[in-house]
């Protein structure tokens, strides 16, 4: 019991970071219909900075994270600005190809600028662990567990009752038909994508914070799409959900079955769940009527 109990904690917390990273994917997809492949690249980027911030200026944890975050939403705006705007009108996989294209630099540039060695992100928080009864856990965990959970109820109430997140999903839906209706479509894809690098930024962070810094962090990307995935592209809230849900199965099947069925447990999930409902867990079903 104490064994599952333990792996069901660990499952909980790499599994929030799977949500974050996820609900950056699903933040992007649900304002501008595009699947961002940069999306880990754009964690590591984040944490890397972070790493910098913390080894040249000072590793306070409060001006770590301000640093993250600034660094985070001027990252996103570049991006959208000089990469993504200029695609505006293109044909979707154009579009796509060139988020990928993205990755493949973003990924180089780690060793251009920083260097191939993993680093531990130290901040004085995240490594000390917490004894509950005979089960540790490391701050760091609980710490990512909460935000996540917090993220989540933020973004449902933004969604939900403001203007501007009302606008984005307008945008996402009909881009012309919102840009008609007084809605700027650059502001809102702008938005998206800084909003999108600061969650991924502040899964990166964590990721850092709790275990190590390496350039093999971009898989962190490739672990959260089938979160995203199996919530719903289109729900945010699903694909932070969907992230704790790949974790704890990555981890149980880890624990019990070896580390071969770890890496292939999230994908053989999503497989048996969009046999089932093709959109996702919590994902809207497109209705096209002819």
């Amino acid at each position: 019991m104490q064994y599952l109990t333990q792996l069901l904690i660990s499952g909980l917390a790499i599994g929030a970071i799977y949500g974050l990273i996820a609900m950056g994917f699903a933040v992007i997809y649900k304002s501008t219909g595009l699947v961002n492949f940069a999306q880990g690249e754009m964690t590591m980027i984040v944490a890397y900075i972070a790493w910098t911030i913390s080894t040249t200026i000072s590793g306070n944890l409060f001006i770590v994270a301000a640093g993250a975050i600034i660094s985070a939403i001027v990252l996103g705006l570049v991006i959208e600005r000089v990469v993504m705007r200029p695609m505006l009108g293109e044909p979707v996989f154009a579009t796509v190809m060139v988020t990928i294209g993205l990755a493949v630099i973003l990924r180089s540039s780690i060793n251009f600028i920083w260097d191939a060695y993993p680093h531990g992100l130290d901040v004085g928080f995240g490594r000390d662990i917490v004894r509950v009864g005979n089960i540790g856990v490391r701050t760091g965990q609980i710490a990512v567990i909460a935000t996540l959970l917090v993220l989540l109820a933020a973004i449902w109430a933004f969604f939900r009752y403001s203007k501007f997140g009302v606008a984005m999903r307008a945008v996402a839906a009909d881009d012309r038909t919102a840009l008609l209706m007084g809605i700027s479509a650059p502001r809102v894809h702008a938005a998206a994508w800084a909003a999108s690098s600061v969650i991924a930024g502040i899964a990166g962070v964590f990721f850092a914070i709790t275990y190590d810094l390496s350039p093999a962090m971009f898989q962190l990307g490739l672990k959260a799409f089938p979160a995203t995935i199996l919530g719903g592209l289109d729900a945010v809230l699903g694909s932070g959900i969907g992230g704790l849900l790949i974790g704890i199965t990555e981890n149980l099947a880890g624990g019990y079955f070896g580390s071969g069925m770890k890496e292939v447990a999230g994908f053989l999930m999503i497989i048996v769940v969009l046999m089932v409902r093709p959109f996702g867990l919590f994902g809207e079903r497109d209705i096209e009527r002819v």
